[in-house]
């Protein structure tokens, strides 16, 4: 027979509701029960259940868990105990606050509204609070609750971040049964887990490419790099980047506008968190084609140069240089952001100071460059490092997915 589910138990309902609508399930209240319904994020079918759905009471964060203070380290020896500041692990010391109970950390000054969790043992220091959750009460719910609290509101001084024991003690919650508390605890737990393992796989690929990057490319003084693709031996030769490249003036108001940035290459600004605001008029805008290598004259020594994936059009700033058959457009992509060329463009740059320096595509045209002859070789290294690139896009969208879906860290 079904009955209304309380408001009281108003957080639990959006929590599942929250991350079953951002995916492709569903929750279906039926009774006082949640069905967890299978999501697109693949939950573990261990977390599926239905869940028992008492009303909640409302209880104050002090009733629930223990607030404990830092203390300064420094009189303590080496060891093997982390120590915990509000921007996270500082150092390792020989005693601990807490050797068996697991807690969360929260800020006292600075940093005061990012709570995390801390595996004993532990010791923090004077300006990080850690909380035991008292007895019955899970940690990773309670870690979910101190996530979602506004913290900086808080905030009890007017200068430096503040936040106070009795501050937190105060702060009115909503609490579930113990099984419902481990219940939704598990599953934000599992989602953790999975936000972990997407990083891990993100910075484990980072450091792999800027490994690769500095062998499959000669090293100053050398005419072949430290690794290679079975079947090319020849050694690389030295060109001139105006033998590969002609500069490209075509223009147009009519086309998508295009950005360069040091981060994202070359990508459409309508994509950008920043407003378009191109002036009065796009009539000298520069037309970029598929395959275009095109740098910002401004931030060249900075690695803002990209081959482009798009036609469109950029602002007269940007330079846009057409390569020749002998080219490959995404293997140049690569190398004209290679260390050692940023080097190169800071010595020809016309300008002062970095913030002036100016790189046309005369000084441009005169750098000298090594590459294969084969353009087989260009197009396996260009490719490579273009699946890399996937890897690594997939493993941060999946990791940013599962964060937005969830209420404890959006």
């Amino acid at each position: 027979m079904a009955c209304k589910v309380s408001l009281q138990s108003s957080l639990a309902t959006l929590i599942a509701i929250s991350v079953a609508n951002s995916g492709n399930g569903s929750v279906q209240v039926a009774g006082r029960c949640i069905a967890y319904v299978r999501p697109a994020t693949r939950i573990p079918s261990t977390l599926l259940h239905l869940v028992p759905m008492p009303a909640w009471e409302q209880r104050k964060l002090g009733e629930i868990v223990d607030v404990c203070s830092g203390r300064d380290y420094k009189h303590l020896s080496k060891g093997p105990i982390p120590v915990y500041g509000t921007g996270g692990y500082m150092t390792s010391v020989s005693e601990g606050l807490s050797y068996e109970e697991d807690a969360i950390g929260i800020g006292r000054k600075g940093t005061i509204d990012h709570p995390y969790r801390l595996n004993a043992p532990f010791w923090t220091v004077d300006t990080l609070f850690y909380s035991l959750p008292n007895q019955g009460i899970d940690l990773d719910f309670t870690l979910c609750v101190f996530l979602n609290v506004d913290w900086k509101s808080k905030d009890e001084s007017t200068g430096l971040p503040s936040l106070s024991k009795q501050a937190i003690n105060e702060t009115k919650i909503w609490v579930p049964s113990g099984a419902e508390q481990r219940a939704i605890g598990a599953f934000f737990s599992r989602l953790d887990d999975l936000i972990t393992l997407h990083q891990r796989k993100y910075d484990k690929l980072v450091i792999f490419e800027k490994s690769m990057l500095e062998k499959m490319f000669p090293k100053d003084g050398e005419s072949v790099p430290g690794i290679r693709f079975a079947g090319f031996t020849d050694p690389w030769e030295q060109r001139k980047l105006g033998e590969l490249f002609v500069e490209s003036d075509g223009r147009s108001s009519e086309l998508e506008i295009l950005s360069v940035s040091v981060a994202n290459g070359i990508y459409p600004a309508s994509e950008s968190d920043k407003a378009i605001n191109p002036g009065a008029s796009l009539a000298k805008y520069k037309v970029v084609n598929k395959g275009d290598v095109v740098y910002n004259s401004m931030r060249m020594w900075q690695g803002a140069v990209d081959s482009s994936l798009y036609r469109g059009i950029v602002s007269p700033a940007y330079v846009v240089s057409r390569p020749v058959s002998e080219a490959i457009p995404r293997f140049f992509a690569r190398m004209l952001r290679l260390p050692m060329m940023l080097k190169q463009y800071q010595k020809t740059s016309q300008g002062n100071s970095k913030d002036t320096q100016i790189l046309k595509f005369e000084e441009f045209a005169r750098i000298g460059v090594l590459m294969p002859v084969s353009i087989l070789e260009q197009k396996s290294i260009a490719s490579m490092f273009d699946r890399l690139d996937d890897l690594i896009t997939l493993h941060q969208r999946k990791r940013l997915s599962i964060r937005q879906r969830s209420p404890v860290w959006s």
